[in-house]
């Protein structure tokens, strides 16, 4: 990570959901701390590795904290977004990455799996930019969302079935916030990333793995650097 240099006074308050795993939310997280941020680090299940993220980040000079919780449940993001609001005063950007994604057979698919996928995945982002947003609605300067879909909802791979429907709904979700929290503060924008293919699952075989690159233009997988500037690119567009 880039050492924090210059901090600005008046920083931008960040929460990355699901950045406290080592995969795409962390590294957008650092990205906004290399900026001057203050990052809010999420956790679930994976809290050890979230307070590794914190002590990362801190380490270099950034300001960060912790909150953990299951999205899917309203009590706990209303019980983080006063915690964040209590600690800074303010939200300025939020970042959905946080998901699940656990391939299965379709013949193995219940409807349990498919539940679970949509509550994480299109429940936990609709809460969030929810709770958030609201609180957006509140400040003047208003704020930004951007949320993580998953380009592949186009041409899915094999054994995500209960998966894709989850992520499919992640644009129609993006443009409903971005139309109601604009008309309540114009100063709101919601936008989405729709990553190729990075950090693949594990799972995926090499012939999966093989046709997913081959399904991108510049035939290769890409990095969540990527998917970090292209985040940042959103927040810093005050036109998209």
């Amino acid at each position: 990570m880039t050492p924090v240099t210059s901090p600005s006074p008046n920083r931008q308050v960040v929460w990355v959901t699901g950045s406290g795993a080592k995969r795409v939310g962390a590294t957008i997280a650092r990205r906004f701390a290399e900026r001057g941020a203050t990052v809010v680090v999420h956790a679930n299940r994976s809290r050890a590795q979230g307070e590794a993220t914190v002590a990362e980040l801190s380490a270099h000079g950034a300001r960060a904290m912790l909150v953990t919780g299951d999205l899917r449940d309203e009590s706990v993001v209303a019980r983080i977004t006063a915690d964040i609001l209590a600690a800074h005063g303010r939200i300025d950007v939020l970042v959905n990455s946080a998901a699940v994604w656990n391939p299965k057979p379709l013949e193995a698919v219940r409807a349990d799996d498919v539940r679970d996928h949509f509550e994480v995945n299109t429940l936990g982002t609709f809460l969030c930019c929810q709770a958030i947003g609201l609180a957006m609605v509140r400040q003047a300067e208003g704020g930004v969302i951007v949320n993580i879909g998953d380009w592949a909802v186009e041409r899915p791979y094999q054994n995500y079935s209960a998966y894709f429907p989850s992520k499919g709904a992640i644009p129609t979700l993006t443009r409903m916030f971005a139309v109601e929290l604009a008309a309540r503060n114009p100063n709101i924008r919601v936008n989405a990333v729709l990553p190729g293919p990075v950090m693949l699952p594990p799972e995926l075989s090499e012939a999966e793995r093989a046709q997913a690159v081959a399904g991108t233009l510049v035939r290769r997988e890409e990095s969540p650097e990527n998917v970090a500037a292209a985040v940042l690119s959103l927040v810093d567009n005050t036109f998209i």
